[in-house]
């Protein structure tokens, strides 16, 4: 519902003219509106005056600027906002009048308490899509605990299937849950305006932060249901696909190794003289290597010691087989491959100065996305927002940062 004066004839993307209220902190909700601003949609992200958003004070800062927000609020404007009081829920309210989507993720009822839910705010604006992050959804017994992505990792049953054979249960380093939202979430919201657009007719989504990730952990549900699986925990390995794990080589390295198909299995045999093994009646079939697996990795790991990393790749890749490097970050950034793609992308910032970050995600032949900028200073376009959009008086915006209400 925005137009954005910028360059002549910038290139169009699928979300030009949309607009969406980002209400949300840390991470799930922030990134989900991050995919949607990558697009070209009129992100405003809203903080409270004073504090701003969590992420803010999350993960590493360089001289004071946290890096973490600067990566998932790109893209985004920045205006401050108390929701507490009456003022700031009249500029949540105005915005919302204009917006195609809302994101947020505060407990189930706070918004409605601020007069801010679904139904209030559709009231004026049918065509509305909010999206509503919470840990454990909107109802039920859970509803109003407090949810953060590291639980639901544990009740999700994720942590449970990751961690060594016979060892305790791991969570993921990043959050896992969060990122696994935010790519539901922005789904979500592309389905509802796909609906309002259809209808002239929005709604909301209700998103526990377990959701997508029960989705992602593949068939363990029907497993049980159907056999009474519980799955183990397995370490690298797949309870599905043998060989499948990450392997020492001879020099220190590490190598990634699947073995998917029967066709991939023999050229991985072929391609480490290993030929025998695929006589083997222990490794005959994939369901025969499964059983058998132990047995499999040690002597694959026993060839793999007595090459370098370099060989053991150039040995696989070309026979065919599905191999891979451990990268660590540096490997990443130098990686041919992902330079020529553009995995990693450079902006300037005024804070951080030429600043590298992940480039969008999904490539789009006609209309790409792209990385404008990085995350605001907060309150960065206050006054563009609420004086030459929402038709707040200059004496009027310093009246309320004056009160804390901005």
């Amino acid at each position: 519902m925005v137009e954005f004066q910028g360059a002549a004839n910038p290139p169009e993307k699928p979300l030009d003219g949309i607009r969406v209220l980002d209400l949300s902190n840390l991470l799930a909700g922030p990134s989900m509106a991050m995919h949607l601003a990558d697009f070209g949609a009129d992100v405003i992200k809203v903080e409270q005056p004073g504090r701003g958003d969590e992420l803010r004070r999350w993960g590493l800062s360089k001289n004071g600027t946290p890096l973490m927000f600067k990566l998932v609020n790109r893209n985004k404007r920045a205006i401050t906002a108390n929701l507490r009081v009456p003022e700031g829920q009249e500029i949540v309210r105005r915005l919302a009048a204009t917006a195609d989507v809302v994101i947020e993720n505060f407990r189930p009822g706070t918004l409605e308490r601020w007069g801010l839910g679904y139904e209030q705010l559709s009231a004026t604006n049918p065509r509305l899509v909010m999206v509503r992050v919470t840990g454990y959804g909107q109802t039920g017994p859970s509803s109003q605990r407090r949810g953060f992505g590291t639980i639901v990792e544990g009740i999700s049953g994720l942590a449970a299937l990751t961690g060594m054979p016979g060892g305790p249960p791991l969570l993921p380093s990043f959050g896992l849950g969060d990122a696994s939202t935010a790519i539901f979430g922005a789904y979500a919201a592309m389905l509802g305006l796909f609906y309002a657009q259809r209808t002239g007719k929005g709604q909301y989504v209700d998103l526990a932060l377990y959701d997508g990730l029960l989705m992602l952990l593949g068939s363990h549900i029907i497993d049980y249901d159907q056999l009474g699986v519980v799955p183990p925990r397995l370490g690298s390995r797949t309870a599905f696909v043998a060989p499948r794990n990450i392997y020492p080589t001879g020099d220190g390295e590490w190598v990634v190794i699947a073995g998917s198909t029967q066709k991939t299995f023999l050229a991985i045999l072929d391609a480490l003289d290993l030929r025998e093994l695929g006589e083997d009646p222990r490794f005959a079939t994939n369901a025969d290597r499964l059983v058998n697996v132990e047995a499999l990795d040690e002597l694959i790991s026993e060839r793999l010691m007595q090459m370098p990393q370099s060989e053991v790749l150039k040995r696989l890749e070309d026979s065919g087989a599905a191999v891979g490097p451990i990268y660590d970050v540096t490997d990443v950034l130098e990686d041919p491959q992902m330079k020529h793609r553009q995995a990693v992308v450079e902006v300037d910032d005024p804070a951080l100065g030429p600043t590298r970050m992940q480039n969008v995600a999904v490539r789009l032949s006609a209309t790409p996305g792209e990385v404008r900028w990085a995350g605001p200073d907060m309150g960065a376009h206050n006054t563009e927002v609420l004086e030459k959009e929402l038709g707040y008086s200059a004496d009027e915006i310093q009246d309320m940062r004056s009160r804390g209400v901005i």
